[in-house]
């Protein structure tokens, strides 16, 4: 016999709590059902998906019109056990939330690292605002994705960007990533030139060919051969080919007429190969990176996710990432590398690298020692050059490399491969091969693909000689102190005699500096992370108001739970009798007419 109350387990309080951390977890309540039905005891009748929901909707109004301040209570909390985290908010004149940046202690560590490359795109609904979440992607020594700061934003205007970019170079103690992804959108275009004027910027390669493909449809069905000249232009090896093929192209099909592929040239220095040879990308070449990390978070958010909500749920996929990266961490470290040879070369690399980055080297040096051969194309005593490729392979599409070998070795490869990925290419390993190197020389592993860039909680032990500038001291000097000191008292902190040690010394500093006649001016330590703790210290004295209500964005549904990246656009319709786009054959009013034609 079952009492009454075994059928409102919903409405208990054990009950309501368990649902309401699973709906912090991101399940549906669906979901939620399954996994309240898994656990509750045997004398409680089941749950049904719409008690969740209520349940879940209950909740969720408690916090209306106190979102933001869920926001910054959150932030402020994390403050206490991460002084290094950086949260900056843009209001309006009214009190309104326009736009949000932060980054927590270790992403900024992580950005001290793996600048060399940064992805951003803006593709993501977060919550019922419609704030486009902008995430900041990087490239760790596993080549996993991290995220270095995140964003949610009023608009896509440049206004926008260009406050974010400010903030995110402070955050980052004013160091420019050296390259950045993009999609083509020209406020964004427009923000990184000015705020990012040394960073070199390159366009999402997926976006450009799926543009050629709008653009172009009618050249290519002109013309025959179209596709396979500008298939040339676009994969020339170098910038003299590109430019000769872009005549060519120009003047046998009237390119002039085109604007797109005329602003595309014009724009060329941007995403054409030629021209992006000299900059490491990690072997990117989309913004794939950013769209896979919208991805992820389609397991913890939705079109529904509160603000307050939204950050701790960002804080675990964010775990989740980290999570990876430490159990490859744990790999590298306790594994050893499967050679595919005996030889050296393969030996050191597997002694460096991560085992994920070994396994994209052992790839090369495969191919490398079985399927290439060479042409000797010219040689002195200073150096060597030679034409490498396939047998079956037509010897237009061999790759040219130099060889040095006088202070140390050198070589280079028209594939850039190296410059580009990092990593030596299978022609350059071959030649060195060939020229017998005993071992893979150092000056070619680059630390960001080795164990010795890993995170290490207090490990900010940088040459602070070489961080200082003109101006004196600089943020990111204050930052690697600060996390020595926090260091040294977190060692110490288990014995009295080792933490008076500590106090009498800095005592003894503290005298040092009142006495100096110049104090350190506040700037300095203010564009440090510091700014972030003044700036939530001071937002927690304000009338907090959560956002006027869903802003607009470029393109974006009206309805959506997260927004489709360009990587996941559905395709158009096509009918397949008059190959028209927005339908298909069964609703075809052409096929329909010649059908009637026939019939009379």
């Amino acid at each position: 016999m079952k009492h009454r109350s075994h059928s409102n387990f919903h409405r208990s309080i054990e009950g309501k709590s368990l649902m309401v951390q699973f709906g912090q977890a991101g399940l549906k309540p669906s979901q939620i059902k399954k996994a309240v039905n898994t656990m509750k005891t045997s004398n409680v009748a089941d749950v049904t998906s719409k008690q969740c929901a209520d349940v879940l909707s209950e909740q969720r109004k408690q916090h209306k019109g106190k979102e933001f301040y869920g926001l910054i209570k959150h932030f402020q909390d994390k403050t206490l056990v991460d002084s290094d985290q950086y949260f900056v908010v843009d209001l309006s004149d009214d009190g309104y939330p326009r736009n949000i940046f932060w980054a927590d202690g270790r992403s900024r560590d992580a950005y001290t690292k793996f600048r060399d490359v940064v992805v951003f795109d803006v593709t993501y609904m977060t919550n019922k605002f419609k704030m486009p979440f902008a995430p900041f992607t990087g490239v760790n020594h596993h080549g996993q994705s991290i995220l270095f700061g995140g964003a949610l934003l009023e608009n896509e205007k440049e206004e926008s960007f260009e406050w974010l970019f400010e903030h995110f170079l402070k955050c980052m103690f004013n160091k420019y990533p050296k390259a950045v992804i993009t999609d083509q959108d020209k406020a964004m275009r427009n923000a990184i030139k000015k705020v990012f004027p040394k960073t070199r910027h390159r366009f999402c390669s997926w976006h450009i060919m799926k543009h050629e493909t709008e653009h172009l449809r009618s050249y290519v069905s002109h013309y025959s051969d179209f596709q396979e000249t500008h298939k040339q232009w676009v994969n020339s090896d170098t910038i003299e080919q590109f430019e000769a093929t872009w005549e060519v192209m120009r003047s046998k099909y009237e390119l002039e007429n085109n604007s797109w592929i005329t602003d595309m040239y014009n724009q060329r220095i941007h995403w054409a190969k030629p021209f992006l040879k000299d900059t490491f990308f990690a072997g990117m070449t989309t913004t794939g990176r950013s769209e896979s990390i919208n991805s992820f978070f389609d397991g913890y958010v939705n079109s529904r996710t509160m603000l307050n909500e939204f950050v701790v749920q960002y804080d675990k996929a964010v775990e989740s990432r980290r999570a990876a990266e430490e159990d490859e961490d744990f790999k590298t470290m306790n594994s050893r590398p499967v050679l595919s040879s005996v030889h050296p070369i393969e030996a050191k690399a597997g002694q460096c690298y991560t085992r994920k980055m070994f396994e994209t080297f052992k790839k090369e040096w495969t191919e490398a020692i079985t399927n290439l051969t060479h042409e000797t194309k010219g040689k002195t005593t200073e150096e060597s050059t030679y034409r490498v490729g396939q047998l079956d392979v037509d010897k237009k599409y061999w790759r040219i490399v130099t060889f040095r070998s006088l202070d140390q070795v050198s070589v280079t490869c028209s594939c850039a491969k190296y410059e580009t990925n990092g990593i030596l290419c299978k022609h350059s390993l071959y030649v060195m091969k060939k020229k017998h190197v005993k071992e893979l020389p150092s000056h070619y592993i680059l630390p960001r693909w080795t164990l010795s860039v890993r995170y290490k909680l207090g490990s900010a032990s940088i040459g602070l000689g070489k961080m200082n500038n003109e101006n004196g001291v600089s943020a990111y000097t204050l930052w690697c102190v600060r996390s020595n000191f926090t260091k040294l008292i977190e060692q110490a902190r288990d014995s009295p005699s080792e933490i008076q040690k500590v106090n009498t010394i800095l005592i003894s500093l503290l005298d040092d500096q009142t006495n100096r006649k110049k104090s350190t001016s506040l700037e300095n330590i203010s564009q440090g992370s510091c700014m972030g703790v003044s700036q939530i210290d001071m937002m927690s004295q304000l009338s907090v108001r959560d956002p006027l209500g869903p802003s607009t964005t470029k393109g974006r549904p009206k309805v959506a739970s997260r927004i489709r990246s360009s990587l996941e656009a559905p395709k158009k319709r096509t009918c397949s009798y008059c190959q028209g786009l927005g339908h298909y054959t069964t609703s075809c009013s052409k096929r329909k007419s010649d059908e009637s034609l026939e019939e009379t």
